[in-house]
């Protein structure tokens, strides 16, 4: 008898019971649609991948059904769950809206993917899955102006891998990295995603039941507009200053003070939403550390710098309530200001945000919700400021969000993928993480570890070998070698980037280092990966390594071991092959702006 684990389904379902028999899938068979409207199943039976003919008509042959689509909107199945029943005589997905139908060829498709002799010849396991969701929102959010905008085909196929593990909200992280025809100046030599592009996508999504959230941040992180003389004027510090964070030398935040300020934003309102049909939209409002430190520290001393950015958030909302959308906004903020959290709108959403496994989660999310406040957990696949990310902690931290959002009542889960400092992780180091992700914000209660590295390799490469899959979860544990710990970042990826010091580091960690990279380098090789973008990958993965190896000989250098050799050279083809692998997946604006923060 087989067990759900052999399956590797993504995500594991709440309710999965295997009975004797099995169904034969050759032959000539039919997809039967049974609905008011049985075009909406149109996306379900495609993403079933059985190449029968499909029809809505009564009079299908009974005997050559071989799969029915059935929506019934009266049955008691959740509105995004399904049940999944494999008979020795067919398939039968049942559901109450299209969403879950989708869903349930979504895990249609993954049984017929699974690695057994019987699958292989035509063969599935007799079997009934009930599911259902835990939490409503079940998102990612994929950083676009750190440097790095993905080309349309990138986005497109990245949609398609989420939607099959039931993801239903994508937000890209924007600072200006769209084109705003009133501000070209901003985005000029960003390659930013143009009003056309977002409506393509847009579409593309809503087939998929995926909701595309408008996000533009709008108090700090406005650097990239404030560096110009034309929008310097609204910054806190037009020439920098000394904050919480160290000393800016760059103007980050807009100054709440200045009356240009919300007009501008406002404009940004006005052209970026129209291309959305989400009525939601993520203003952001986080990390504003230089708040109170430039041309609002008068009025921070006499009124509290909590006051001063609540009333700022309030005019925001103003702005955003005038276009009919739901403001979401990260609460790092506002939560270091408890006092304050009653007096926010009750029709806004918070988004606690932490990206450590241990992210007090519970702490920060009980605020909210003593408050009345409606808020998602937001972990992130620590993929960022890594170069081949951290895989115990993105399990751990997108778990703690789960298990805790579960529990506190948070209306979503929103997994971050950012791209701080040039966005040098390849696409498929977050593969990992978005796969965590999706796993514990469809069953919270599930073990996303188990047979993780086997389900990425199988469902996000198509390698049944699972030496892909291996090597990006063992990539993902290099950071582990080393005692040190490091917050937010990886000690391989401060070699190249931070100019370590070596300091609490020793020679032997960056020889077990050099050993498990080659383990990794040999172990991958002969992987049978099918994936459309199977070939990237394998560029990806030689790129980290050579990464990795570079940043290993730059710290056994600094902790007293041999000084690398042609240093200079190495780190000249490291830029050369970090500029080939970004033209992979990727827009060439911001290229040379990333490659400009390696510092070795």
């Amino acid at each position: 008898m087989a067990r759900s684990t052999d399956l590797h389904l993504v995500p594991a379902p709440k309710k999965l019971s295997f009975r004797e028999g099995t169904f034969i899938s050759r032959g000539k068979r039919y997809i039967k649609l049974e609905a008011e409207e049985p075009q909406s199943l149109i996306m379900a039976e495609k993403q079933a991948g059985l190449l029968w003919e499909t029809t809505a008509s009564p009079k299908a042959p009974k005997d050559q059904v071989g799969l029915t689509i059935r929506l019934d909107d009266k049955a008691s199945i959740p509105a995004e769950g399904y049940e999944l029943d494999i008979r020795p005589d067919g398939i039968v997905v049942s559901a109450s809206t299209p969403a879950g139908a989708f869903y349930g060829a979504c895990t249609l498709a993954q049984i017929r993917r699974g690695d057994t002799e019987t699958r292989r010849h035509g063969e599935l396991p007799c079997l009934t899955i009930s599911d259902s969701p835990d939490f409503p929102v079940r998102g990612v959010m994929l950083d676009i102006s750190r440097d790095k905008v993905p080309t349309m085909e990138t986005l497109y196929a990245l949609v398609d891998l989420l939607a099959e593990w039931k993801i239903n909200q994508l937000q890209l992280y924007t600072e200006h990295t769209f084109r705003y025809l009133a501000h070209p100046s901003v985005w000029e030599k960003a390659d930013p995603m143009t009003g056309e592009q977002i409506m393509a996508l847009d579409a593309y999504c809503r087939e998929r039941f995926i909701e595309l959230v408008p996000n533009q941040n709008s108090f700090g992180h406005m650097e990239r507009w404030l560096k110009h003389d034309k929008y310097r004027v609204m910054a806190e510090a037009p020439n920098g200053c000394d904050t919480a964070w160290g000393h800016f030398d760059y103007p980050f935040s807009l100054s709440p003070v200045d009356k240009r300020s919300l007009p501008f934003v406002a404009g940004l309102f006005e052209e970026l939403l129209p291309h959305f049909t989400s009525r939601m939209f993520n203003v952001g409002l986080d990390e504003t550390v230089d708040l109170g430190c430039g041309r609002s520290k008068k009025i921070c001393k006499e009124r509290g710098t909590g006051r001063v950015y609540m009333d700022f958030l309030l005019r925001i909302y103003d702005c955003v309530k005038k276009h009919g959308h739901t403001m979401q906004f990260w609460g790092d903020i506002i939560v270091k200001h408890p006092e304050l959290i009653h007096e926010l709108p009750p029709d806004i959403i918070a988004l606690e945000w932490g990206y450590e496994a241990d992210h007090p989660f519970r702490e920060r999310g009980e605020k909210f919700r003593e408050s009345g406040i409606e808020f998602y957990l937001c972990p992130g696949t620590s993929s960022w400021n890594t170069l081949s990310g951290r895989t115990e902690n993105t399990i751990g931290n997108i778990t703690c969000a789960a298990k805790n959002g579960l529990d506190l009542g948070a209306i979503g889960i929103l997994n971050t993928d950012w791209g701080d400092n040039g966005h040098w992780q390849p696409l498929s180091v977050s593969y990992l993480g978005f796969m965590a992700g999706a796993m514990a914000s469809w069953n919270a209660k599930a073990d996303v570890r188990t047979g993780l590295a086997e389900s990425l390799s199988i469902n996000a490469f198509g390698d049944r070998t699972g030496k892909l899959g291996r090597a990006f979860h063992d990539l993902g544990s290099i950071y582990q070698v080393f005692k040190k710990k490091t917050f937010n970042a990886s000690v391989q990826w401060q070699m190249l980037f931070r100019g370590n010091n070596g300091d609490g580091l020793e020679l032997s960690e960056f020889e077990a280092m050099d050993r498990r990279l080659d383990e990794i380098a040999d172990a991958v090789k002969g992987d049978k990966a099918s994936s459309a973008d199977a070939a990237v990958v394998r560029e990806e993965i030689k790129h980290l390594i050579k990464l990795l190896k570079l940043a290993s000989d730059v710290g056994k250098a600094k902790v007293g071991g041999p000084k690398p050799g042609n240093l200079k050279s190495r780190v000249e083809a490291i830029k050369e092959s970090h500029r080939h692998v970004w033209m992979l997946r990727n827009r060439p604006g911001g290229l040379e702006d990333s490659v400009g923060k390696i510092r070795v």
